[in-house]
């Protein structure tokens, strides 16, 4: 038997779930992919979801208001997966936008333009084979004498109908070198850009290893040289980027986050523009979700009113467990702490605390994700620990008590795990009686 060591696999919270659940009428499931209830939520996201797909949600917003521990980032994550990978989707906290580095109006643009994607097609002349032939030509390392490095490469790619031989300069024979391409292997290389891509392994090549050996892939047919369309997805942030990099030297030198100018985007705009009028690109307006509302300030709250005007923006979700609250930056107490003229213009999304018969579906919906097994007394127990006090620090239990189980060499949590593991580790409300017990012990502001 083969077994695969050394493998590290990490369960985030919200690993689980796979869409929203919901039928072809749009109507939720009592469980499915991965959520359980929230049923008028998950409804309206599906609402959302076909109105993003049909390009009908320009410049608005969504907000998902609810208690902590709801579901409002699991529903947010859930459009994500529905939306499919080809629409970005940049998930935020509104702490983030307060940073050392740059400008917070410029941290929220950039992330606003991470979430707009363009689909470019390009008909591109490249050369696909099999590598029936390479022999390098090899010189000394200029920067080391004593290590070789290809100067250049005679190259003999085959299809099912023809075979031919090519000279290929340093570069290309240098990424063959770097990609390990061998014989047998099957390539793309594309003639303008001189980029090669490794496919995999022919069917017909002569297998070099019993295990661990590459991908498949049958032998192409037709001509070596040949056209093909590409396509693929750019955000406007990466263009704004390479646009940037190309036309300043300081770049060279400097690495991180920086600020781009709006010169540079309005020139990212016109180029992205001119490509969808020549029928080469389409805009994806993807999703962007901010969470932690409240900590925008009225500054940002402002500015982003004005930018999903722009007919370049992105699908806006908010996310808020605030009643009423004060905006930051002014006196001015609004529901969830956003300032009315936006909140006017978002599409408002509600959760409700869960019932008991959902806790314990969702504990035991986590508990497979984990790969762990509870018995039923411990599931009641963590039941009551999520109906009492609250689901995240319930699920927040798995994992201790999980190991307290391995200890006794048990592979199924029981009671005596779940309350080992309760006894240790606190929930807010114990937290909060323990501040109380010594405030007077405590350091204060």
């Amino acid at each position: 038997m083969i077994r695969e060591l050394g493998r590290f696999e990490r369960i985030s919270a919200h690993s689980h779930i796979r869409g929203l659940g919901l039928d072809e009428n749009l109507r939720a499931k009592d469980v499915a992919d991965g959520l359980v209830g929230q049923k008028k939520a998950r409804e309206a996201a599906g609402v959302i979801v076909k109105l993003i797909k049909s390009g009908k949600m320009a410049g608005r917003g969504i907000l998902l208001a609810g208690p902590p521990g709801t579901g409002k980032t699991a529903i947010a994550v859930a459009i994500s997966k529905e939306l499919g990978k080809d629409l970005p989707f940049v998930h935020v906290s509104a702490s983030e936008f307060y940073s050392a580095e740059m400008k917070k109006t410029e941290a929220l643009i950039q992330s606003m333009r991470k979430a707009i994607g363009v689909r470019i097609r390009e008909r591109r002349i490249v050369l696909e084979g099999e590598v029936v032939g390479l022999d390098y030509n090899m010189v000394p390392n200029p920067y080391n004498p004593t290590q070789k490095i290809p100067e250049s490469a005679n190259l003999t790619l085959a299809t099912t109908d023809e075979k031919r031989s090519f000279s290929v300069g340093s570069r290309i024979a240098m990424q063959f070198v770097s990609q390990g391409i061998g014989l047998g292997d099957v390539i793309i290389l594309d003639k303008e850009t001189g980029r090669v891509s490794k496919l995999g392994r022919s069917e017909k090549a002569k297998k070099k290893y019993d295990i661990g050996d590459e991908d498949l892939v049958p032998l192409p047919s037709g001509k070596v040289e040949k056209e093909r369309e590409f396509t693929y997805v750019v955000t406007l942030h990466d263009f704004d980027e390479a646009n940037a990099r190309r036309g300043s030297i300081f770049s060279l030198f400097g690495g991180g986050s920086r600020e781009i100018d709006n010169e540079v985007r309005h020139e990212v705009d016109e180029q992205v523009r001119r490509l969808i009028e020549e029928g080469r690109a389409e805009l994806l307006p993807g999703v962007m979700f901010i969470d932690e509302t409240h900590l925008m300030d009225i500054e940002l709250f402002a500015f982003m009113n004005r930018a999903m005007e722009s007919e370049m923006s992105p699908i806006i979700i908010l996310a808020s467990n605030r009643g009423f609250s004060r905006i930051r930056g002014t006196d001015i107490v609004a529901p969830h702490g956003i300032p009315l003229d936006l909140l006017d213009r978002l599409l408002i999304i509600t959760t409700e605390p869960y019932t008991r018969d959902e806790i314990k579906t969702i504990i035991d919906i986590r508990a497979v994700e984990m790969g762990v097994i509870l018995d039923e007394k411990a599931i009641e127990r963590l039941t009551d620990i999520g109906e009492r006090m609250s689901l995240r620090y319930a699920v927040q239990l798995l994992a201790p008590a999980n190991e307290f189980a391995k200890l006794r060499n048990s592979g199924k949590i029981d009671l005596q795990d779940i309350e080992r593991a309760e006894s240790i580790f606190s929930d807010v409300s114990q937290s909060s009686a323990y501040l109380k017990k010594w405030e007077e012990k405590m350091l204060g502001m």
